[in-house]
Order: C-alpha cells, then sequence, then structure tokens
C-alpha cells in the first residue's frame, strides 16, 4: 500500500550512517559549504559518475522538508508547506507543481539511502521554499536565505607600469580601501564573499588574494611598486574598484601626464537586478545586432540525454552553426553570451543583450519530459503577469526626454530592469509564429508547438526575443538526433529563415 512507503523524518535520520554501496561515490576535492544566517558549515556530498549528489536524508535535516517513497508518482516525493517535489528515480528531472525541472542524473539509491543531484536543491526546492537558495558551485558555496554574498571578480587590465587592474562586486555593496606596506586591501561591506580572483598576477602586482579578514581582497604589490590607489564606483547596481599602482619613477602621480584624473574604464559587467533602466522605445525597424543564447553552460550541463547527450553542448553548437549562418549570409553582428563551456547567470545573459543594444534575442535549450515518447520542437515567449502586463500600460503612456548631444531631446521610457521585455511581447510573439512555422518544414514540432511562459531569461530583455526548445533529450530517438551534423544544421536553418521572415515584419511595421 502507498501508506506503506512512507518514511518518517525519524527513520532517515537513522540511515546517516555510512553504507559499504554509499562508499561507490567519492568526496568532491572541494567540500560544499553551507552559508545561512546561522552561520556556515560543511554540507556532505558524494560524486558519482560525474553528478555531485547530496542524501536525501541531508536534505529533510537541514530543509525542514518530508521525504516520501512514492510508488504512484513514480519516484520520490519531497513535502515542505503543503507543496510538494516529485523526484524521479529513472529520469534527471523532478516536477514541482506540474512544472518539470532538468536535473544532471536521476536520483539514485545507494544501499538503504535515496541520494539526488545537488542541483534540485535550488531548481526544485528554491521554488517551493521560504527562503532563497543559490548554488554556487565554481565558488562551492550553497547560500540559503536573504545574505548578502556578492561575486567579487578580479582582474588585471595593464601590465604597466603604472599597473592597472579591477576589481567589480555584483550586486554592489560598500567599500573602503586602505593600503599598507607592499599590499593594498578592499574592503567589502557584506555576509560574506563569492571570490573569483586570478590565480597569478602581473606587472607591479604579484598576486590577488582573498585577504587576511573577512570580506577582505589583498593585492600583494611587488618590490618595484609606488604609490597604490583604489577608487570605487558604482554603475548599473556593480560597485567597481579602479586599482592603479605606480611605478617608482612615477611614485606619489595620481594622474596622467597632463594633470587629469585617470577615468575609470567602462564596466564591462552587464547591469544585474538594476532598479530601473533607460529602455528605447519599441522594437527597433532594423536587425543590425542579434543575440544568441546557448544555454546552460560550464558546471550547469542543463538536460542529459541517453549516450551522454548533453543539452549546454548541443545548444552551443547549434547557436555557433547559426551565427555562422547570420553573419555571412545577412552581414549582422552576433553575440554568444557564451562562446565556450562556461557558466553564465541569467541576468548576466540578459545584460549581455541589453548592453550590446541588441535588436532580437534567442534563446537556445533542449527539452525534458517525464515519459520517453515526449518529442519535438517547441518555441516560447513571454507571458506577462499582471505586474509585467501593468508595466507594458505605463510604458506605453508615460516617456522621459533626456538630452542629448546636438542640444535636442531623447524620449525613453523607464521600466524594472527584470520587466523589461513587457513593451515587446507582441514583436516576440510574431517572432515565435515565424520560428515555429520555419522550424516545422524542418524538423518535428511538438503537440504544443508554441507557447507562452514566465521565463527570466526573456523577461529582463529590452527586444523581442524567444526560447527555442529544440528537442527533447529525455526521448532516446531524438537525443541521438541532437547530436547530429544533420540535425544542428536543419535547427539553425529553420532559425536563420525565421530572422529573414522577421527582418520583413519590421521593415514593414516601419513603413510610412
Amino acid at each position: 500500500m502507498r501508506g506503506s512507503a512512507i518514511f518518517s523524518l525519524a527513520a532517515l535520520l537513522l540511515l546517516l550512517a555510512p553504507t559499504p554501496q554509499a562508499q561507490e561515490g567519492t568526496a568532491p576535492a572541494i567540500p560544499l559549504t553551507l552559508l545561512s544566517p546561522d552561520g556556515r558549515g560543511p554540507v556532505p556530498t558524494l560524486v558519482l559518475n560525474g553528478a555531485e549528489l547530496i542524501a536525501l536524508d541531508e536534505v529533510s535535516d537541514r530543509f525542514g522538508v518530508t521525504v516520501r517513497d512514492d510508488a504512484l508518482a513514480g519516484g520520490i516525493t519531497l513535502t515542505y508547506n503543503s507543496q510538494t517535489v516529485v523526484v524521479s528515480n529513472d529520469q534527471p528531472m523532478a516536477s514541482v507543481g506540474g512544472r518539470i525541472v532538468a536535473l544532471p542524473s536521476p536520483a539514485r539509491r545507494l544501499g538503504n539511502r535515496w541520494f539526488v543531484p545537488l542541483e534540485l536543491l535550488p531548481r526544485a526546492l528554491g521554488p517551493i521554499y521560504d527562503s532563497r537558495i543559490d548554488l554556487r558551485r565554481a565558488s562551492r558555496l550553497l547560500i540559503v536565505g536573504d545574505l548578502r554574498v556578492p561575486r567579487v571578480t578580479g582582474r588585471i587590465d595593464t601590465i604597466g607600469p603604472p599597473t592597472r587592474a579591477t576589481i567589480e562586486i555584483a550586486p554592489a555593496a560598500p567599500v573602503s580601501v586602505t593600503t599598507e606596506a607592499g599590499r593594498l586591501v578592499v574592503h567589502i561591506d557584506a555576509d560574506a564573499v563569492d571570490l573569483l580572483l586570478p590565480a597569478t598576477g602581473g606587472g607591479l602586482i604579484e598576486r590577488i588574494r582573498g585577504g587576511e579578514l573577512p570580506m577582505t581582497v589583498a593585492f600583494d604589490l611587488g618590490s618595484q611598486a609606488g604609490v597604490a590607489r583604489g577608487v570605487p564606483t558604482e554603475v548599473d547596481g556593480v560597485t567597481r574598484v579602479a586599482i592603479d599602482i605606480a611605478g617608482p619613477a612615477l611614485a606619489g602621480a595620481g594622474s596622467t601626464p597632463g594633470g587629469a584624473e585617470t577615468p575609470p574604464a567602462p564596466s564591462v559587467l552587464p547591469p544585474a537586478g538594476a532598479a530601473v533602466a533607460p529602455l528605447l522605445a519599441g522594437p527597433r525597424a532594423r536587425l543590425e545586432t542579434i543575440v544568441i543564447d546557448p544555454g546552460h553552460g560550464g558546471d550547469d550541463t542543463g538536460v542529459m540525454g541517453s549516450g551522454a547527450t548533453a543539452e549546454k553542448t548541443i545548444a552551443l553548437a547549434v547557436a555557433q552553426r547559426l551565427r555562422a549562418l547570420i553573419e555571412t549570409r545577412l552581414g549582422i553582428r552576433v553575440i554568444l553570451t557564451r562562446g565556450a563551456d562556461q557558466s553564465v547567470s541569467l541576468d548576466e545573459r540578459a545584460a549581455i543583450a541589453n548592453n550590446s543594444k541588441a535588436d532580437l534575442f534567442l534563446s537556445l535549450h533542449m527539452n525534458a519530459a517525464p515519459a520517453a515518447s515526449v518529442a519535438g520542437a517547441e518555441v516560447i515567449s513571454l507571458r506577462l503577469d499582471r505586474e509585467g502586463e501593468d508595466a507594458r500600460q505605463v510604458a506605453a503612456r508615460e516617456a522621459v526626454s533626456l538630452p542629448v548631444l546636438g542640444g535636442s531631446l531623447r524620449s525613453i521610457d523607464l521600466i524594472q530592469w527584470d520587466l523589461a521585455q513587457a513593451r515587446h511581447v507582441d514583436a516576440s510573439a510574431v517572432l515565435a509564429q515565424m520560428l515555429e512555422e520555419q522550424l516545422r518544414a524542418r524538423v518535428t514540432m511538438s503537440s504544443r508547438p508554441r507557447q507562452r511562459a514566465a521565463l527570466r531569461v526573456l523577461a529582463a530583455v529590452d527586444m523581442p526575443a524567444a526560447l527555442v526548445e529544440m528537442a527533447y533529450l529525455t526521448n532516446p530517438e531524438q537525443a541521438q538526433l541532437a547530436r547530429s551534423e544533420n540535425f544542428q544544421t536543419s535547427v539553425a536553418q529553420g532559425i536563420y529563415d525565421a530572422i529573414v521572415a522577421f527582418r520583413a515584419y519590421l521593415e514593414v511595421q516601419a513603413a510610412p
């Protein structure tokens, strides 16, 4: 009976003792650290067949989740505050309120314990949990709660002398800069910091590292270094500290030869989570720049299909083929949100498009479903909730005139950063229709080929945008097909044809 399969929390905790089979996995080289308002501590995980797993009894203990083996649902059910997540024990996915979430691997039973992919926490548990869950695999951090843990990146811009470097803190945080004998230290006001610093120094900087005190970044200076200074600025929700290390001959100088202060270089980080952002009115009539977004990347593999078919790999391969088609045939500038197997956050993907002043945004993905028989491509454009619909109406009737070169005024709108797509939903729906029509001529489409959904990667882009789910990797035949050059070329050609049609549509719309 179903009731006999229910595991109580007490019974699960009794299973914490390791079993011989659980030792089949290996501990990661760097342990995962949990950060929460209660403090920090290690989280035991293991790596098995390339996937990092966490025991469900650990999830139950740390997150107050009730776990039960649910044969009727075909997996394991996690319940929190009357909301449930069903984790498949034979497919790399989970269902959250009927919505499918892709995972790197299915749940695995080792001895008497169930293990699930670590990504289950932010992707499946996160949407129903009452605190934010943020997994930063590259930094080996699991952040639970509304902690201020900005990502701190560093780079050396100019070897010099003078040597110039940059620290960027996102989201923005108050900072102070102090200099000591042989080093410069940046102090960051935060609960913790997520450091992504270069492995080596350069020029007059021997090393950039985490400082001895918490929430600090230290620049160890070479013996020939002169005066060191750091100037913090904040732009688009990012704090930027421009570091300038003078050489011996320039010691004491803090300006250019003409006496003018050295201006900070423009921030290369796109805005992420800014409260408001200036937006050009309406879809542009011409296509001059297109941003193609290959989904996932880095530690985030996306859906894993049979034959080790990774969503991130297929998405990048099709994106590169599509870029070649567009650039060679149309002469349009194309920007990829990632050109290699690297991690890029959803906000960064949207911000790359906005900062590039792109005229079109296309996100490429592979799909997943509980049933292996589900197949076909799908096209998704943004569905507005009430807040988004209100934003569209406001954007349609309110504008601000700002001065531009030549003494004239330019009318722009102000709208929340994460609702930038609101003004483009109609044009995006047209784009989605054209994508469906052109893809249908070349690849199999699903039974619901065109949909609208509230997707964050679409919501924040200020241009017509759509997301293409190219095939279902949970379908063995489609997983095999997705690896072929013919399929990837067919998808790229279909999207290219849709772009040509959409460009013609924009020209007609702009005609007097």
